[in-house]
């Protein structure tokens, strides 16, 4: 894909990366002048296979959950910059589609509900702070997709905002969720960060609306 988008200049980007020995590569195209970017989940910034259950379907997704080693590997793409955007990949599914063997359950995890406080959670232990968070959750995928009236906070900007406590702490239990179906790897993680209030283009409750480039 790196190399057609240097050779026919198209645009490319490579969604739910979950390699990070792919980030080299990314990074020696795009000095060949390849337009390339990339963009990664919160499962695979914040979970490890090492610490997938047996039978643990609720944890298959597609790319698979990969080591800490790997992991590792995806926030230092984070800070370089070579990974511009955490996206959820949200994947809800019936329980019943969960049941099984890995070779059959559903692949996909949901992740909107707990995306904010996983990310801040795994981002401050690193040293990154809201504004890195921000950018990698809000400014990145606004630009990525043409949305210019998204993702930041400022002048002519939808106030798409939400009130974050970066400080307190909860434990995932399944039935808080808000999700219908609360299937969830997070189940019993410790996190940090609560949204208590949100704001949709300045009201709340916000209406959602189908989502268009600007022209």
């Amino acid at each position: 894909v790196a190399r057609l988008a240097a050779e026919t200049g198209c645009r490319a980007h490579i969604v739910h990366l979950s390699d990070a020995g792919s980030l080299p590569l990314l990074a020696e195209w795009r000095g060949r002048g390849a337009r390339i970017s990339a963009e990664t989940c919160p499962h695979y910034l914040a979970l490890t296979a090492e610490e997938v259950p047996e039978g643990g379907t609720e944890f298959k997704c597609c790319p698979p959950i990969r080591d800490a080693e790997n992991r590792e590997g995806l926030w230092r793409g984070l800070a370089d910059g070579l990974i511009g955007c955490v996206v959820s990949d949200h994947s809800p599914c019936v329980p019943e589609l969960k049941k099984g063997g890995f070779d059959t359950a559903w692949g996909g995890i949901s992740s909107l509900q707990l995306g904010l406080p996983v990310i801040w959670t795994a981002a401050r232990a690193r040293g990154h702070g809201l504004p890195d968070v921000a950018r990698w959750m809000a400014a990145g995928p606004a630009e990525l997709t043409g949305l210019t009236g998204k993702g930041r906070i400022e002048e002519g900007y939808d106030a798409d905002l939400v009130a974050f406590d970066p400080d307190r702490s909860f434990v995932v239990t399944p039935g808080a969720l808000r999700q219908r179906h609360p299937v969830t790897p997070y189940a019993g993680m410790g996190l940090t960060g609560v949204v208590d209030r949100m704001w949709l283009r300045g009201e709340t409750p916000g209406h959602g609306r189908l989502l268009r480039r600007r022209p």
